[in-house]
């Protein structure tokens, strides 16, 4: 088997569940139902559609039993699993270009770009010592161990840990130390976890990926056609001179050099595209192998990884896309839900 088969799950105590194997659900007729899973996808920005899935899911009465994330969906996921959607949301639908940037503080030493403590302090700030074993539901973060290549499932400890550990990049964020292992981007492994889902008890998986359209079908290119003229090379003229505070600017460093610079991709921008087509190749590897039983997929290939300021849109593409799934879904867990006692049966247990 491959590392991404055998899992390390770091467990502690029991699980809980906040809605049992057989409640009841308005919206389905009141129909006893399998354990329902959900396993939310990575793709950064492109992460807030899983707040517009939740949102039509629990709408028409459906309601994980369990939740599974990797990188955003780990963000997403535990925000829904502690109660605190609404405020994630609420901020989410705040951000604007101009302040995205106070979020990133970025440094070039150290082993990522990006320190990530103003980020981690906002997730702090609304979850605060939330421990993912006082959840009320099962939930698992899906991360990956640098040194090995383990993929590694974090079910218990702090919740904001296992969220920035799911979300670590590798290049842009630091690796995030959890017990004694270093834990980076969940999505190097198990881009969209259903397998999690179904370790957790799931009997239905409802997966939500957000890589879909992003490339289409790769193709091969063998000839690009016949030589083009010679261009001349791109050569960035040297910033003006204006005070040494002004030349070392984080935001400064970041749309010049980090993003794009005179024309070509900067450095975070070749690293994240190199990373989307990666997580996108395995995405596709693994949801053959082990494909969940329902599957979202909202149309948010056109949006940028970085594109935080767009949560609106993104939030609504995932509410059509959960809205589109819903007949399915429903026809789905009343084709699986247990049969309902027959009043010869419940009279017979009587005597």
């Amino acid at each position: 088997m491959s590392r991404s088969e055998n899992p390390v799950v770091l467990d502690g105590s029991k699980s809980h569940d906040r809605n049992g194997s057989n409640g009841q659900k308005p919206g389905l007729d009141s129909v006893k139902r399998p354990v329902i899973g959900l396993a939310l996808g990575g793709g950064a920005a492109r992460g807030f559609a899983h707040i517009g899935i939740l949102r039509s899911l629990v709408a028409h009465g459906i309601e994980p039993d369990v939740v599974v994330g990797t990188s955003i969906g780990a963000v997403v996921g535990g925000a829904y699993a502690a109660g605190r959607l609404d405020t994630l949301e609420e901020w989410a639908r705040s951000l604007q270009p101009r302040n995205i940037f106070s979020y990133l503080d970025i440094r070039l030493n150290g082993s990522g770009l990006i320190g990530g403590a103003k980020l981690t302090a906002r997730l702090e700030a609304s979850l605060g010592q939330t421990r993912i074993e006082e959840l009320p539901l099962k939930f698992a973060s899906v991360a990956t161990e640098v040194r090995t290549g383990h993929e590694i499932w974090l079910t218990h400890g702090r919740l904001v840990d296992a969220m920035r550990a799911s979300y670590a990049l590798p290049g842009i964020f630091a690796p995030m130390l959890v017990g004694d292992r270093w834990l980076v981007d969940g999505a190097l492994v198990n881009p969209v976890p259903v397998s999690t889902a179904r370790a957790l008890g799931a009997e239905i998986v409802i997966a939500a990926n957000l890589s879909n359209d992003v490339f289409g079908h790769s193709i091969t290119i063998f000839s690009h056609g016949a030589q083009s003229e010679p261009r001349e090379s791109i050569v960035e003229p040297p910033p003006p001179k204006r005070g040494f505070g002004k030349f070392f600017s984080a935001e400064r460093t970041v749309k010049r050099e980090l993003f794009n610079a005179a024309g070509r991709p900067g450095v975070i921008t070749v690293m994240t595209d190199a990373f989307n087509i990666m997580q996108d190749r395995i995405t596709r590897a693994r949801l053959a192998g082990d494909p969940p039983d329902l599957l979202i997929q909202p149309r948010v290939g056109q949006i940028g990884w970085f594109d935080f300021h767009r949560a609106n849109e993104l939030i609504a593409h995932g509410t059509r896309a959960a809205d589109r799934a819903i007949e399915a879904i429903v026809e789905a867990i009343e084709t699986l839900a247990p049969p309902s006692p027959t009043p010869e049966a419940d009279a017979g247990a009587d005597i």
